[in-house]
């Protein structure tokens, strides 16, 4: 017996009621096999799939033909495997033998209604648009979400970082309070770092001063450092780990390790799958040891 409802054994008990009845609500597939027929075997897990992919448009009946030799006599079932759509009570298409999908899916067609297209997550669609710049968009989706659940710890963190990219601090802070539990803790982290990150940048001289102060004397090391809390406030990590790892490499003691310190903030911010922060752990670990 299949665990989905879409999917069943059928006997001479209940064929009428599970695939002449049902037949008239949704068609129904019937799959013919038995223990000994190896393409049975073979074929019995692609007959689910398909099955599985119409979500409830379609019903696959199996029937075991050892066990069931009365249907087998009244179906007319000669070789196997033999696959019969019943629909409106009828049987009105099948085949035997083994077959590909493409050639049961184009059989099928005719006869099952495609299924609706799922909806898509608002979290995820939520995290795509703040992924593409769309940060309005993300935070109204993420609104509307958190009006249904306002404790959903992802939608809540992303919901915080859009209210810092538009410079709502405070409010950011506030939503991220409102996160329990460890099972996003490394999302909050980086959350939080974003914060701190926007913060600093807000008391430190602009970018144009940094460069300025920069391409007077190379090694200003508060320069450098600060010019990379800029970077990170403006969402250009790949330059601001450069500028820390380079002011590590040159001066690892500079304001007591913070260059040390910050780069493991932005690998909290970025999160442990980002490529730069494969590549620049890597380089801190070279650099370290």
């Amino acid at each position: 017996m299949s665990d989905t409802p879409y999917i069943f054994d059928a006997s001479s008990l209940n064929f009428d009621q599970l695939v002449i009845e049902n037949s008239f609500h949704k068609p129904v597939l019937v799959d013919f096999w038995a223990e000994w027929c190896a393409p049975c075997k073979a074929l019995m897990p692609l007959l689910a799939q398909i099955t599985e992919s119409y979500r409830g448009e379609l019903l696959l009946a199996k029937v075991n033909c050892d066990l069931e030799p009365d249907i087998v006599q009244r179906m007319g079932i000669r070789s196997l495997p033999t696959v019969v759509l019943f629909k409106d009570g009828q049987p009105v298409d099948g085949f035997t033998g083994a077959q590909p999908e493409s050639a049961i899916r184009g059989l099928l067609a005719p006869h099952v209604a495609e299924p609706a297209p799922e909806a898509a997550d608002p979290l995820e669609t939520a995290q795509a648009l703040f992924a593409e710049g769309r940060i309005g968009d993300a935070e109204s989706l993420l609104q509307q979400l958190l009006t249904e659940d306002n404790s959903n710890a992802a939608a809540l963190i992303l919901y915080a970082r859009c209210l810092a990219e538009r410079g709502e601090l405070g409010e950011a802070e506030v939503a991220l309070n409102a996160v329990t539990g460890d099972s996003h803790k490394q999302a909050l982290a980086g959350a939080r770092a974003q914060l701190t990150f926007l913060r600093q940048a807000a008391d430190l001289p602009d970018v144009a001063e940094l460069k300025s102060r920069l391409a007077a004397n190379s090694e200003d090391d508060e320069a450098v450092y600060q010019l990379a809390i800029q970077q990170l406030a403006r969402q250009q990590p790949e330059a601001a780990l450069d500028a820390l790892l380079r002011l590590f490499v040159r001066n690892r003691n500079y304001a007591d390790g913070l260059p040390h310190k910050t780069l493991l903030q932005v690998f909290e911010l970025l999160g442990n799958d980002h490529p730069l922060v494969t590549t620049y752990r890597r380089k801190l670990y070279q650099a370290i040891y």
